[in-house]
Parts: C-alpha cells; structure tokens; sequence
C-alpha cells in the first residue's frame, strides 16, 4: 500500500474561523491523514484534546503515525461522523470548542489503485470509504433497477443524461455483470453523445460522483451530524465545514441557517409562537473560498467552500 498522503485544504483559514485557543477540545470529524489535527495541536499544546473521527483504515493508521508526537491527548476512532455524539459519550467529553468537517474524498483514495474511486484508470468498482461496509458501487450498478439510477446519478450527479445512463447500463447487464471503473467508463461514453460532452470534463465524472455519494450515504450522514456537531459545542465553540461541491454546500448552508432561525412561525405572525431557539450563529453570510496561490499548489482546493457557525447561549 503507498503512503496516505493528502494535503489538507485552507488550513490558515480553516484555525482562524475555528479560534481555538490553548488547552482546547478540537473535534476532527474527517481525519483523514492528521493534516488539519496537526496544526489543531500546535495550538491546543500540552493541555488540549483531540478527538479524530474516520472510517478509513488507512487514514486512521497514516494519522496515528503522524499525531504520535504530538503534546495533546489524542483520541482516534475508527467510526462515522453520524456517531460523533456516541464517541464523545464513550470518552467522556462532554462539549467540544471547535470541530470541523472536510467533505468528499482524498487525494489519497483518488488516487490509490484498487479503491474505484477515480475513472483515470481501471480498478474494481468499488468506492467504500469504509471498506467493511457491504455496498460498493458495483452492486448498485448491477443490483438497482433503471428508475432509481435514473434517480441516483441525476440527484446525486447532477447529470443532464441520467436516463440515458441509466438505460445503457440495464442493457449492458443484460450480457455481462459491471466490475471495473473501465467497463462502466465504456458504457457511459457511449451513452452520453459525443457532441453534448462538457469540454474539459471527462464524461464519466458527474456519474462517478454519484455513486460514491450515494455508496457512502454522504448527503444522508452530513444532513444527521451537522446537528449533532452544533449540539456537542459548547457557547462560544466552532463548527467549520469545507464542502467541495453545491450539494454538500448547500446542506450545509441551510442547517446553518436553520441552527440561526429555527422559528417555523409564518411570515405574517408578528409573534413567534412555535419556541424554538437559535442555537447557533452564521459567522459566513458567503462562503470563504480558497486563495488563487492555493488553488495553484493544491487542485483540490479548487471548488472548495468554508462556512461556519458559533454556538450560542439559550440562556436569557
């Protein structure tokens, strides 16, 4: 196996939302390779704690090898961010003062041979992030009927020729199950006409990212942690969230909004009467992009968006 390498994105920007000070709780819900833990540490010191969440082995061993000398107590998990509250609860952490989830998939499970997440080459179709889990996206592509592909890559893929998509690939089964990332980067080129291609954009692209969505229920897991996240924030604490394509953003965006004003009253009541309290504040009315020097060193960076929100007081 190569070395999990990936480089962490926006980093300055990310610690200087998060503001988190010595002897601090930073809750890293995507681990990933310890890159954003590492610099938490340099500013939590000997009295903070970090708490890593992934459900990638990789990561978590490139991670505990990389945090080994650091001066924090460290916790790393190999679970969900959906479980966070589990976590803390098992660890006996009651609030957090900063967390932060970076969104999507590594460099290194791109670019690792084997994992399917990338149509640059052939490899079993597979996609897990956590490979203990029992769907891959091969079995959706060979097990799920022709409406919900339709459903899937257009939702999750935001892809103009679902149907088209979807109906090649039925056909395709009909003669022969679909393995590798090749066999399924055949039938989408030959699905999508020549002519209707994106230029620039490899045709498979839109579909990929649909199946590793809904392989790994990302959109599902986001819309149930953010909440929890906000929840295990103490009053002052920070949540930041990097997103690196409109449905995850827009998720984020509107439970931030709805962590600001849950009033579910309509508009013409001069009275709020349903009781729900803000429990956060939006601290990026737009989200933060990346510096143009960063998109250049580091083309993940690219689409990347940054919000965030402070946990409020209910107490009045």
């Amino acid at each position: 196996m190569k070395t999990f390498e990936h480089e962490p994105v926006m980093t300055g920007e990310v610690f200087e939302i998060l503001d988190l000070k010595p002897g601090g709780i930073y809750l890293d819900c995507t681990l990933g390779g310890g890159g954003h833990a590492l610099k938490a540490a340099g500013i939590l010191g000997q009295g903070g704690t970090i708490v890593g969440l992934d459900v990638d082995q990789d990561a978590i061993e490139a991670a505990q090898q990389r945090l080994s000398g650091i001066e924090c107590e460290t916790f790393i998990e190999k679970s969900s961010y959906v479980k966070l509250d589990e976590v803390l609860a098992k660890l006996g952490i009651g609030k957090v003062d900063g967390a932060l989830f970076d969104l999507g998939v590594s460099s290194f499970q791109l670019d690792e041979t084997g994992r399917g997440f990338t149509y640059r080459e052939d490899a079993p179709l597979d996609m897990r992030m956590d490979r203990s889990a029992a769907v891959t996206a091969a079995s959706l592509v060979n097990e799920a009927d022709e409406r919900r592909l339709t459903r899937l890559i257009g939702n999750f893929g935001e892809e103009r020729w679902a149907a088209r998509i979807a109906r090649f690939i039925a056909d395709f089964r009909t003669k022969s199950r679909i393995e590798t990332t090749g066999q399924l980067i055949g039938i989408i080129e030959a699905a999508i006409p020549k002519g209707a291609r994106e230029k620039g954009q490899h045709p498979a692209r839109r579909t990929f990212q649909a199946l590793r969505i809904a392989v790994n229920t990302e959109l599902e897991n986001i819309e149930k942690a953010l909440p929890k996240a906000i929840e295990a924030l103490r009053p002052g604490g920070r949540l930041a969230v990097l997103s690196y394509h409109s449905l995850e953003d827009r998720i984020v965006k509107n439970i931030f909004r709805s962590a600001e004003n849950p009033c579910t009253c309509p508009p013409d009541i001069p009275v709020c009467v349903c009781g729900l309290k803000p429990t956060a504040t939006v601290l990026t009315r737009k989200p933060v992009l990346p510096s143009e020097a960063e998109i250049e060193h580091n083309q993940r960076a690219r689409s990347a968006k940054l919000r965030a929100v402070e946990k409020i007081s209910n107490q009045e």
